[in-house]
Order: structure tokens, then C-alpha cells, then sequence
């Protein structure tokens, strides 16, 4: 399977997911969206940014603050349009000031 990959601000979240067809649809697909947390990530400007993978299929993603989470700013959504293969997350990775490690992997979303 081919995976896709993008970076995501600690305290933000996924929400709507888009494929070929439009907005993911679970009836359809019969499951969720792949979409994992890595245990990685980059500090860029004092802020943590983690790395997902996606599969292939997702074409683009709405992310937002956790409201939930204190201290993030509520800039309501945006819109993720361009994801990266592995080789340009690994090369962004590298041009960060500081790379990351969590403790665990997270389950998939």
C-alpha cells in the first residue's frame, strides 16, 4: 500500500477526510480512513509538529484545534491539500531545528 504523509501541530486533530469520490464515506468503505500518528515529529519555531501517514486514497484533510486541549489558538479549520511521499517527509525531517520521539505510537484514527 501506498502511504502519504503530513505534518500536524501538537493540540490539533483530523476531521473531515476527502477521497477520489468526495467526503469519505464509512457506509461505502466500510471503515474509517487510515490514518496513523507516528511517534516522530519535528520542533520548528518552538512549535511540535508530528508526522501521519495516510493512505493513498485520501486526497485531503481537515484539520483543527483539539477543543479539548488549553492553549491552542482557535483559528477554527484548515484544509490539507498537499501530502508528501515518504521521501519529501524524510527530507523535511532533516531541515527541522529538532526532531522528536513520543513515547509510543498512537492507534490509528
Amino acid at each position: 500500500m501506498i502511504m502519504h504523509y503530513f505534518f500536524l501541530s501538537d493540540g490539533w486533530q483530523v476531521g473531515r477526510v476527502w477521497e477520489f469520490g468526495g467526503l469519505w464515506n464509512e457506509g461505502v468503505w466500510r471503515r474509517k480512513p487510515y490514518i496513523q500518528k507516528l511517534n516522530v515529529g519535528l520542533v520548528e519555531q518552538g512549535e511540535t509538529l508530528w508526522l501521519y501517514q495516510v493512505e493513498e486514497t485520501v486526497l485531503m484533510l481537515e484539520v483543527q484545534p483539539d477543543p479539548h486541549q488549553t492553549g491552542v489558538r482557535n483559528i477554527g479549520q484548515v484544509m490539507l491539500r498537499r501530502l508528501m511521499d515518504a521521501e519529501q517527509a524524510l527530507m523535511r525531517l532533516t531541515q527541522g531545528e529538532n526532531v522528536v520521539r513520543s513515547p509510543s505510537p498512537h492507534p490509528p484514527h
